[in-house]
């Protein structure tokens, strides 16, 4: 029952505030103007500040577990090159692909990962290093595969596809966020309290925005078309690839916050960016918000399920 709460004191929440956005624009008090600023502040400024401050607090220099990063990091990438390999052949709409393998793999990490570690452990251990492996990864990926296949781009290839990709990476705000927040890191970068304080202020603020831009402009306009996949998306998120990542993390070892980091990485529900990125990079956004609703909410379920059987086996204290 305990394992329960915990799930749902980091699920429910998040659905919540996305059904709070969804009934603010069904009453019109928000409208498509505001959830257009709102993505381009999320993506632009919130999220790459975010990002910036949990990298930057991850003392890289005196805890740094190299195979456990190289472990999250080659989970991370295997799954992604596997589902996007599956896409292509099973998907007939195209430019849905983005947003499926994006929601497929991609989980919400550095969001919801470490504040649900905190609420079982008392301190992270080696967890933050699953966001060293994971979270630069998840995002070059999502960009490489929104690139190559968003709407406007659905035909690119070639060298000017990869030409369009290195741009988008290297311009990509999230990705400046990583780079600056891992130098500041590993050179143990001193800011002043009040900066601090206002980086800290704009972190806070990201993940409520973005979750009622998503609650927001979510549509139910299309949503059938999206059904299936959406489903799809969230039994590989949710099932298949955990089915996989659990078994073999425990098979090198890891347990208790180490464990539990891989099983939010691998089991835990789609991220909030994901819908933001998707939107600004003209994907299918709508496919997008629906494989974060569902797996949002299904994840309440799972998420107890996998923390149960690892504490049956003995892997989590």
């Amino acid at each position: 029952m305990d394992n329960l709460i915990y799930s749902l004191n980091g699920t429910v929440p998040i659905f919540a505030v996305m059904v709070i956005g969804y009934l603010l624009k069904k009453n019109r008090m928000l409208d498509e103007d505001f959830v257009a600023a709102a993505n381009r502040l999320v993506f632009k400024v919130g999220l790459p500040v975010m990002i910036f401050l949990d990298m930057w607090k991850a003392n890289v220099n005196t805890e740094f577990d190299i195979k456990f990063v190289l472990f999250c990091f080659l989970a991370t990438a295997i799954s992604f090159a596997l589902i996007w390999i599956g896409a292509e052949l099973f998907l007939k709409d195209k430019t849905m692909i983005g947003s499926f393998v994006q929601g497929s793999f991609r989980s919400s990490a550095a969001i919801l990962g470490l504040a649900f570690i905190k609420t079982i452990y008392p301190n992270l251990g080696m967890a933050p290093l699953m966001i060293i492996g994971a979270v630069p990864f998840y995002n070059v990926a999502s960009v490489v595969v929104l690139t190559f296949r968003g709407k406007d781009q659905a035909n690119v290839n070639g060298s000017k596809g990869i030409k369009k990709a290195l741009i988008n990476i290297i311009t990509n705000p999230i990705i400046i966020g990583i780079a600056l927040g891992c130098v500041a890191s590993l050179i143990r970068l001193k800011l002043p309290v009040m900066v601090t304080k206002t980086l800290n202020m704009i972190s806070d603020v990201t993940v409520p925005l973005a979750l009622i831009a998503i609650g927001a402009g979510f549509t139910f306009a299309g949503a059938k078309e999206r059904k299936r996949p959406a489903c799809f998306a969230t039994l590989i998120k949710l099932g298949l690839l955990p089915m996989v990542v659990i078994p073999a993390a425990i098979f090198f070892g890891y347990h208790d916050q180490e464990l539990l980091a891989v099983i939010i990485m691998s089991a835990g529900p789609a991220t909030a960016t994901g819908y933001t990125m998707a939107r600004e990079m003209n994907n299918d956004y709508v496919l997008s918000s629906y494989i974060i609703v569902l797996t949002t909410i299904f994840s309440a379920f799972t998420l107890t399920g996998w923390i149960f059987l690892a504490r049956c086996l003995g892997c989590l204290h």
